[in-house]
């Protein structure tokens, strides 16, 4: 099929298997002026319906955490790319893997000197995307997600930069303090800082010893100030890498909505009992096992734990993740519900994530071959 109709446009999409909330039919869906105007079974027999040749028609793919943007800054180590070219690239990658709408993660919080030195850039990412998306540059929808780093010098002055006009959807307050939350296995640790930064045993050192002493100077202060500001954004609050039942609860108190990676069992418990969507990683789910040694999104699948995958670093790994979770809860549409309703709700959207009546018609057509997703067509309202 592989067509691509202008926003708005009016048209039919016939001889589909849609993928509704709770079932999967065979049908057809007429489209006006950007948003599904009716849902029929059955095949449409106008000659200026589109045929989807009886793959699988569902809502498009809510992205609400994804590092890659990161990977179009910096292609190889050290090598920086022009911000508007990356962003463009990145739109272009999301939308071949159908995704309609994202939050691209920026981290807020730099370290200005030392072996952690992280530049600021969130502002100025931002403002490229911004641009792109005013000037219709852009392929699908994009929202910002401020990841605050508590362990940083400058994060107070970095969220300050924002505004209400900056279209931030989701704030999350990250802490990677070695020694906790994700990096509570310190070998684990050890082995991706020295492998990235390409530190020998004094330079881990007293990278730890940096780290461990920004948070001790700022890691209160930073976490209120983030609730603060998340508040003053109006975004959706989002809690990372939970560990302990302490930390839920912690999260619950300030009105946080998503835990981010929960790392145990127990804490993934936790937040169920305390009404927050637990999301996890595609890359996760599909290998069998997290990066950092923290639990299985297979496992917390497997135990009704799961509401929201996110692609994390692979953008391919989020269509693929719905559709391996199909395979173990024998329910196709529940699955894709995590990658479409459960994200959409989860940050606030309640025109998308879903194929019914006045939604918007970001619609991605897939097949499947040998259980491998691919994406065929992507219509984005």
């Amino acid at each position: 099929m592989n067509r691509i109709l202008p926003k708005n446009k009016d048209f039919i999409l016939t001889n589909a298997k849609l993928v509704l909330a709770d079932e999967v039919v065979q049908g057809t869906i007429v489209v006006k002026n950007g948003l599904i105007d009716s849902i029929d079974h059955g095949r449409c027999a106008l000659s200026q319906s589109i045929d989807c040749n009886g793959s699988y028609l569902s809502a498009g793919l809510v992205e609400l955490h994804t590092d890659n943007l990161e990977r179009h800054l910096e292609p190889r180590p050290g090598v920086n790319w022009p911000i508007k070219t990356a962003a463009i690239a990145h739109d272009a990658e999301l939308y071949g893997c159908g995704v309609t709408t994202v939050f691209d993660a920026m981290r807020v919080g730099s370290i200005p000197t030392g072996s952690g030195q992280y530049a600021a850039y969130a502002r100025g990412l931002a403002d490229a995307i911004l641009g792109l998306k005013e000037k219709g540059l852009l392929k699908i929808s994009h929202f910002l997600h401020l990841r605050a780093e508590i362990c940083s010098a400058t994060l107070s002055e970095e969220l300050a930069s924002f505004s209400n006009n900056d279209q931030v959807g989701i704030v999350s307050l990250m802490d990677h303090t070695p020694g906790q939350r994700q990096f509570r296995n310190m070998d684990k640790f050890k082995a991706y800082v020295t492998g990235k930064k390409k530190l020998d045993e004094d330079g881990y050192n007293q990278h730890v010893e940096m780290l461990k002493a920004l948070r001790n100077e700022h890691g209160t202060r930073h976490e209120n100030i983030t609730v603060e500001e998340a508040a003053r954004l109006g975004a959706v609050l989002a809690s990372h890498d939970d560990t302990t039942i302490e930390h839920v609860n912690v999260s619950k108190s300030r009105g946080i909505k998503v835990a981010e990676f929960p790392t145990t069992l127990e804490a993934a418990k936790a937040c169920r009992e305390n009404g927050i969507s637990i999301m996890m990683g595609a890359p996760n789910l599909i290998r069998g096992g997290s990066h950092s040694g923290n639990v299985s999104a297979l496992e917390l699948a497997q135990n009704e734990l799961l509401d929201v995958i996110s692609s994390d670093y692979v953008p391919a790994a989020l269509l693929q993740s719905a559709i391996q979770l199909g395979d173990l809860w024998g329910d196709l549409p529940k699955a894709l519900r995590t990658v479409t309703l459960n994200p959409a709700r989860a940050a606030g959207f309640s025109d998308r994530g879903e194929i019914a009546l006045g939604q918007r018609a970001d619609l991605i057509c897939f097949s499947m071959d040998d259980n491998h997703g691919i994406i065929e067509s992507v219509f984005v309202g």
